[in-house]
Protein backbone atom coordinates (compact mmCIF):
# COMPACT_ATOMS: atom_id res chain seq x y z
CA UNK A 1 0.00 0.00 0.00
CA UNK A 2 1.56 3.17 -0.99
CA UNK A 3 1.57 6.46 1.30
CA UNK A 4 -0.49 8.67 -0.46
CA UNK A 5 -1.66 11.91 0.83
CA UNK A 6 -5.29 11.23 0.57
CA UNK A 7 -5.22 7.38 1.90
CA UNK A 8 -3.27 8.91 4.68
CA UNK A 9 -5.89 11.53 5.19
CA UNK A 10 -9.23 9.17 4.84
CA UNK A 11 -7.66 6.22 6.87
CA UNK A 12 -6.63 9.40 9.83
CA UNK A 13 -10.66 10.17 9.36
CA UNK A 14 -11.91 6.66 9.19
CA UNK A 15 -14.54 7.53 12.00
CA UNK A 16 -16.28 10.24 9.07
CA UNK A 17 -16.63 7.10 6.49
CA UNK A 18 -18.03 4.76 9.75
CA UNK A 19 -20.60 8.29 10.36
CA UNK A 20 -21.81 7.61 6.78
CA UNK A 21 -22.15 4.39 7.54
CA UNK A 22 -24.06 4.61 10.15
CA UNK A 23 -26.42 7.17 9.20
CA UNK A 24 -27.26 5.35 6.12
CA UNK A 25 -28.34 2.24 8.21
CA UNK A 26 -30.46 4.52 10.39
CA UNK A 27 -31.86 5.99 7.22
CA UNK A 28 -32.75 2.62 5.57
CA UNK A 29 -34.17 1.21 8.76
CA UNK A 30 -36.89 4.21 9.32
CA UNK A 31 -37.69 3.56 5.53
CA UNK A 32 -38.68 -0.11 6.49
CA UNK A 33 -40.19 0.93 9.86
CA UNK A 34 -42.91 3.45 8.19
CA UNK A 35 -43.38 2.43 4.72
CA UNK A 36 -46.44 3.96 4.79
CA UNK A 37 -45.18 7.07 5.07
CA UNK A 38 -46.59 10.52 2.84
CA UNK A 39 -44.37 10.80 -0.05
CA UNK A 40 -43.82 14.70 1.66
CA UNK A 41 -42.16 12.92 4.88
CA UNK A 42 -40.03 10.33 2.46
CA UNK A 43 -38.90 14.10 0.54
CA UNK A 44 -37.72 15.48 3.70
CA UNK A 45 -36.28 11.80 5.66
CA UNK A 46 -34.44 11.62 2.33
CA UNK A 47 -33.58 15.29 2.23
CA UNK A 48 -32.31 15.19 5.52
CA UNK A 49 -29.74 11.76 4.53
CA UNK A 50 -28.42 14.17 1.60
CA UNK A 51 -27.70 16.79 4.02
CA UNK A 52 -25.98 14.82 6.42
CA UNK A 53 -24.15 12.27 3.99
CA UNK A 54 -22.78 15.69 2.32
CA UNK A 55 -21.46 17.18 5.20
CA UNK A 56 -19.85 14.05 6.22
CA UNK A 57 -18.64 13.38 2.80
CA UNK A 58 -17.56 17.17 2.70
CA UNK A 59 -15.91 16.95 5.57
CA UNK A 60 -13.87 13.72 4.92
CA UNK A 61 -12.83 14.65 1.19
CA UNK A 62 -11.50 18.62 2.54
CA UNK A 63 -9.71 16.50 5.63
CA UNK A 64 -8.14 13.99 3.03
CA UNK A 65 -7.95 16.97 0.15
CA UNK A 66 -9.41 14.72 -2.11
CA UNK A 67 -11.75 16.46 -5.00
CA UNK A 68 -14.18 13.78 -5.39
CA UNK A 69 -15.42 13.79 -2.11
CA UNK A 70 -15.74 17.38 -2.36
CA UNK A 71 -18.13 17.07 -5.06
CA UNK A 72 -20.07 14.29 -3.23
CA UNK A 73 -20.29 16.27 -0.38
CA UNK A 74 -21.35 19.14 -1.95
CA UNK A 75 -23.54 17.52 -3.91
CA UNK A 76 -25.50 15.97 -1.25
CA UNK A 77 -25.74 18.91 0.82
CA UNK A 78 -27.37 20.98 -2.23
CA UNK A 79 -29.60 17.90 -2.63
CA UNK A 80 -30.43 18.35 0.75
CA UNK A 81 -31.29 22.07 0.84
CA UNK A 82 -33.41 21.63 -2.09
CA UNK A 83 -35.39 19.13 -0.61
CA UNK A 84 -35.78 21.90 2.28
CA UNK A 85 -36.85 24.55 0.32
CA UNK A 86 -39.82 22.58 -2.32
CA UNK A 87 -40.81 19.74 -0.21
CA UNK A 88 -44.23 20.19 -2.00
CA UNK A 89 -42.63 18.36 -5.12
CA UNK A 90 -43.91 15.38 -7.18
CA UNK A 91 -42.96 12.09 -6.22
CA UNK A 92 -41.80 11.45 -9.83
CA UNK A 93 -39.30 14.41 -9.67
CA UNK A 94 -38.17 13.36 -6.15
CA UNK A 95 -37.76 9.82 -7.63
CA UNK A 96 -35.67 11.60 -10.85
CA UNK A 97 -33.43 13.45 -8.35
CA UNK A 98 -32.75 10.44 -6.43
CA UNK A 99 -32.21 8.51 -9.04
CA UNK A 100 -29.78 10.69 -10.94
CA UNK A 101 -28.14 11.52 -7.61
CA UNK A 102 -27.69 7.71 -7.00
CA UNK A 103 -25.97 7.13 -10.72
CA UNK A 104 -24.02 10.50 -10.79
CA UNK A 105 -22.87 9.18 -7.04
CA UNK A 106 -22.30 5.62 -8.28
CA UNK A 107 -20.11 6.36 -10.89
CA UNK A 108 -17.80 8.16 -8.49
CA UNK A 109 -17.43 5.60 -6.47
CA UNK A 110 -16.64 3.50 -8.85
CA UNK A 111 -13.91 5.81 -10.56
CA UNK A 112 -12.13 6.58 -7.15
CA UNK A 113 -12.06 3.04 -7.13
CA UNK A 114 -10.58 2.46 -10.12
CA UNK A 115 -8.07 5.69 -9.87
CA UNK A 116 -7.32 3.72 -5.95
CA UNK A 117 -7.03 0.35 -7.38
CA UNK A 118 -3.18 -0.10 -7.34
CA UNK A 119 -2.52 1.84 -4.13
CA UNK A 120 -5.09 -0.02 -1.69
CA UNK A 121 -6.16 -3.21 -1.09
CA UNK A 122 -9.92 -4.22 -1.18
CA UNK A 123 -11.24 -1.62 -3.64
CA UNK A 124 -14.03 -3.93 -4.59
CA UNK A 125 -15.53 -2.34 -1.95
CA UNK A 126 -15.96 0.85 -3.19
CA UNK A 127 -16.57 -0.46 -6.06
CA UNK A 128 -19.47 -2.25 -4.73
CA UNK A 129 -20.82 0.22 -3.05
CA UNK A 130 -20.93 2.62 -6.21
CA UNK A 131 -22.34 -0.23 -7.98
CA UNK A 132 -25.36 -0.67 -5.81
CA UNK A 133 -25.56 2.69 -5.86
CA UNK A 134 -25.81 2.82 -9.61
CA UNK A 135 -28.03 0.10 -9.75
CA UNK A 136 -30.36 1.65 -7.26
CA UNK A 137 -30.24 5.10 -9.59
CA UNK A 138 -31.51 2.89 -12.78
CA UNK A 139 -34.14 0.74 -11.15
CA UNK A 140 -35.97 3.91 -10.24
CA UNK A 141 -35.48 5.30 -13.56
CA UNK A 142 -36.65 1.96 -14.94
CA UNK A 143 -40.14 1.84 -12.60
CA UNK A 144 -41.35 5.10 -11.49
CA UNK A 145 -44.66 4.27 -11.05
CA UNK A 146 -44.10 1.98 -8.03
CA UNK A 147 -46.04 2.13 -4.94
CA UNK A 148 -44.80 4.72 -2.35
CA UNK A 149 -43.81 1.86 0.15
CA UNK A 150 -41.99 -0.30 -2.57
CA UNK A 151 -39.77 2.60 -3.46
CA UNK A 152 -39.22 2.96 0.74
CA UNK A 153 -38.30 -0.34 0.52
CA UNK A 154 -35.92 0.04 -2.63
CA UNK A 155 -34.55 2.76 -0.61
CA UNK A 156 -34.12 1.73 2.84
CA UNK A 157 -32.77 -1.89 1.36
CA UNK A 158 -29.53 0.14 -0.64
CA UNK A 159 -28.93 2.39 2.08
CA UNK A 160 -28.84 -0.44 4.61
CA UNK A 161 -26.59 -2.54 2.10
CA UNK A 162 -24.73 0.84 1.32
CA UNK A 163 -23.95 1.50 4.99
CA UNK A 164 -22.78 -1.83 5.57
CA UNK A 165 -20.14 -1.38 3.06
CA UNK A 166 -19.36 2.02 4.60
CA UNK A 167 -19.11 0.77 7.74
CA UNK A 168 -16.59 -2.49 6.14
CA UNK A 169 -14.92 0.34 4.32
CA UNK A 170 -14.19 2.57 7.48
CA UNK A 171 -12.47 -0.47 9.71
CA UNK A 172 -10.19 -1.21 6.79
CA UNK A 173 -9.43 2.48 6.42
CA UNK A 174 -8.98 2.00 10.74
CA UNK A 175 -6.61 -0.61 10.45
CA UNK A 176 -4.75 1.02 7.66
CA UNK A 177 -4.81 4.46 10.09
CA UNK A 178 -2.87 2.48 12.49
CA UNK A 179 -0.14 0.75 10.18
CA UNK A 180 0.19 4.28 8.55
CA UNK A 181 0.49 5.58 11.64
CA UNK A 182 3.31 3.53 12.19
CA UNK A 183 5.35 4.89 9.12
CA UNK A 184 6.73 7.99 8.54
CA UNK A 185 5.19 10.31 5.92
Amino acid sequence: MANLPGIRGLAGHWWVVLLRGLAAIAFGLAAFAWPGLTIALLVLIWGAYALVDGVFSLIAGIRAKYGALIVLGVLGIAAGILTFFWPGITAITLLWIIAFWAIFSGVMQISAAIRLRREIQGEWILILSGICTVVLGALLLLYPGAGAVSVAWLIGSFAIAWGVLLLILAFKLKGWNGRLTAQPA
